[in-house]
């Protein structure tokens, strides 16, 4: 899969690249990262990329033209292009999951007080929200949405088990889980842990995380 981040501050990706399973998974060519900074296609002698809003307004626009130029330059037949906004559609793991099938991703990142309506009407086939609230810019909801589709590739966890027991994977949340010491400052792990049972252990967990989902879920809910 080939994520192609379209991006005023290439330099934030870095990381990414270089650490934790997404730097493994681009050494073993799983996945490609691909930045692309957008000022590098404003034709404007100063390589400004911003202008004052229309009616009014408080803050700056990003422009058409070098946003779209950045677009139509990595842009292919197999390409879905993604604006990362707050009034897109919620991310979640059936989104991800069905993005993780995809080839091409262009992740394109705003800032200031966006970008001109006209970029998403031509080149924009997908908004996504990372939540109800406002960042600075799209950078970090584009890492969010590398790190989250990249584990959903084949090979990019090494242990299958890693993904499918995770929360979300089958609408649960994820069992609590323990490791060592046994006890810890009088609190226990659980028995049926040590037991040995493999099919107890695997019913209790399927209990712990129905309790754990709707537990949690009503709390977050209220």
């Amino acid at each position: 899969m080939i994520f192609n981040i379209l991006t005023l501050f290439p330099e934030l990706f870095i990381p990414l690249k270089e650490y934790g399973i997404i730097g493994k998974a681009i050494k073993e060519k799983i996945i490609s990262l691909n930045l692309i900074n957008i000022r590098d296609f404003s034709k404007d002698s100063h390589k400004k990329v911003d202008d004052e809003i229309y009616g009014g307004g408080p803050g700056m626009l990003m422009t058409c033209q070098p946003i779209v130029d950045s677009i139509r330059s990595v842009k292919n037949n197999k390409s879905k292009v993604i604006y990362l906004s707050p009034q897109g559609s919620k991310l979640n793991h059936n989104l991800l999951t069905n993005l993780s099938r995809e080839e091409d991703l262009i992740l394109l990142c705003g800032h200031y007080e966006g970008i001109d309506q006209r970029v998403i009407d031509l080149e924009v086939d997908m908004e996504i929200s990372i939540g109800d609230f406002v960042v600075s810019g799209g950078e970090i909801p584009a890492m969010i949405l590398v790190d989250s589709i990249s584990r959903l590739v084949d090979g990019v966890v090494g242990n299958e088990k890693s993904v499918t027991e995770d929360s979300f994977y089958n609408g649960l949340l994820k069992y609590p889980v323990y490791t060592r010491p046994r006890v810890f400052e009088g609190l226990s792990v659980p028995d049926i842990l040590l037991s040995g049972d493999h099919k107890k252990i695997e019913e209790y967990r399927k209990k712990e995380s129905l309790r754990v989902t709707k537990e949690k879920k009503i709390r977050l809910n209220r």
